[in-house]
This record gives C-alpha cells, sequence and structure tokens, in this order.
C-alpha cells in the first residue's frame, strides 16, 4: 500500500491512517474497504480510523531524498497519492492528525502530493492555517462516480487555491460532463469499476469525457475498463474476453480507447523546478 504503486497514475501511495465511511453509490463495492476488512486493518463506518506505524510514515522521507534520482530514471517529480484507504479530510480524524500529515508534506517537498476526496466540503475548513494560494507541491482532488456527484462536490474544490485540480471519475457509473462556465479541472482521470459484481462502464462516456477534456484544455487520462465485459472491444467488436486479453493488457480489463492509450498528464501552474528541486 505504498512505495511502487500499482496505480496507473501515481507512482506511490501514502496512507497516515486507514478507514473510511461510504458516502455515495460509488462507494457501494469500496476496494479499500474489502483490503481493510480482509487484512484487520480497520472496520469501515462509524469505527476508530487505524493510525499507520510511525516506521511507515517515514517511507515519504525517503521517497523525498531519492526525489531526484527517480526524476532523472523517469523524467518527473515522484507523485504520491494521499490515501487510497482513507479519506484526508475525513471529519473522524483527530486533527491533530491531520496536521502532522502536512507537516509531512511540507518537509517532503520533492514530492508532489495527490489529496483525493469524497469530502471536499470539509478541505477549505482543514486544509493548514498556512496553505494561502496552495502548497506548490499538492494537488488537490475530488471523486466523482457521475454528473450528480461532480455537480456536488466540484464547485467546493474548484474555489480553493491548488497547483492542480483534478477529478477522479471512478468507478464511473453514470456520464459526465464538464461545466461550460466557470473553473475547470486540470486533470480528470477516468476508469471503469473492477472486481466482483462490478458495474459496467458505457465506452460512450468516455469517449464523451475525454474528447470534452480535449475541447476545453484538461488533461485526460484513463486508466481502466474495470473487467473485460465492459472493454469495447467486447462490448461493441464482438472479440471475446480472451481476444480483448491478448489486444488490450493495459489496467484491469483493458484501458485502450479506440486502439489508443490515453494518459496525459496537467502541467502545474505553480511548482517551480527550481525552488523545489
Amino acid at each position: 500500500m505504498a512505495e511502487n504503486s500499482k496505480i496507473e497514475w501515481t507512482d506511490h501511495t501514502f496512507n497516515p491512517w486507514i478507514g473510511c465511511t461510504n458516502v455515495s453509490p460509488g462507494c457501494d463495492h469500496c476496494y479499500a474497504e474489502t483490503m481493510a476488512n480482509r487484512r484487520g486493518w480497520a472496520k469501515w463506518g462509524n469505527h476508530p480510523r487505524h493510525r499507520t506505524s510511525r516506521t511507515y510514515w517515514r517511507q515519504p522521507l525517503k521517497w523525498n531524498v531519492d526525489a531526484k534520482q527517480f526524476r532523472r530514471q523517469h523524467g518527473h517529480r515522484p507523485r504520491v497519492f494521499c490515501a487510497s484507504l482513507a479519506d484526508v479530510f475525513d471529519n473522524q480524524i483527530p486533527a491533530v492528525w491531520r496536521a502532522e500529515l502536512f507537516e509531512l508534506i511540507r518537509e517532503c517537498r520533492r514530492l508532489d502530493w495527490l489529496l483525493l476526496t469524497k469530502r471536499p466540503q470539509n478541505a477549505r475548513k482543514m486544509l493548514p492555517s498556512d496553505w494561502g494560494d496552495g502548497y506548490q507541491n499538492v494537488w488537490l482532488g475530488i471523486t466523482a462516480e457521475d454528473q450528480k456527484r461532480f455537480d456536488q462536490r466540484w464547485h467546493h474544490i474548484a474555489v480553493i487555491p491548488a497547483a492542480i485540480r483534478f477529478v477522479s471519475y471512478e468507478p464511473a457509473i453514470g456520464p459526465l460532463k464538464l461545466p461550460n462556465h466557470g473553473l475547470l479541472p486540470d486533470w480528470v482521470i477516468s476508469g471503469g469499476e473492477s472486481g466482483a459484481g462490478a458495474r459496467p462502464i458505457d465506452p460512450r462516456w468516455v469517449r464523451s469525457i475525454m474528447d470534452d477534456c480535449r475541447r476545453k484544455g484538461v488533461a485526460p487520462f484513463h486508466k481502466q475498463w474495470g473487467t473485460y465485459a465492459s472493454n469495447p472491444l467486447v462490448v461493441e467488436d464482438g472479440c471475446t474476453i480472451a481476444e480483448a486479453k491478448d489486444a488490450d493488457a493495459n489496467g484491469k480489463g483493458g484501458g485502450l480507447v479506440d486502439g489508443i492509450l490515453i494518459r496525459d498528464y496537467p502541467q502545474s501552474r505553480r511548482i517551480s523546478d527550481r525552488k523545489a528541486a
């Protein structure tokens, strides 16, 4: 759950604590809940969150030390998804835990921290007092599984200064369009649901949001179809699942969109390579 993440859009994951409460339909088949229950890490719902160990908390310090070498090898700053098994802006977290997390983020300035939340209404009051125009190394994002959740959540993040603002449209369980007016995200990640009982994603939703991103200058990133039963090679072209696996091995269920791997990243408006290197 940490170094060398298998999540396609990040390099590492870091979970300062584990545990969450389901808040919308996108949570119904939550992989984090399943994993935490199976491994006995934490109970989901209205239960105490489990803070991870001091040893684990030192891992980002190591990534920060190694960041220059990482950048030489990979051509970009190390990206850290925080948190894959929790929510940074969960109101059941002791304030001191969050303060210590932001202290760690400030210390690890060579890492880009991607904070993804389903609770953006809490973000402004829970950000540190020195947030100002945003930390140069923090990207703020929301999860939005459909149009309703996007409309509920995006405006809370849109008004908060940040180096990058992004949307994780995953698991996509309904169509989504970006607004025609007002602030837009810098980046949209799309993806279908995976695992047992996965709900299907319609390939037309993905084509639509990818086209919408291109028209509006937003970086598009399609992570995966989730299952091969949702892959357009099967749904639209009549391929067998075995044939689709051979033709498209990108992510769970494949990831090609009309034969193309769409995995763009945004350009930060504020990160100064000279200052942060």
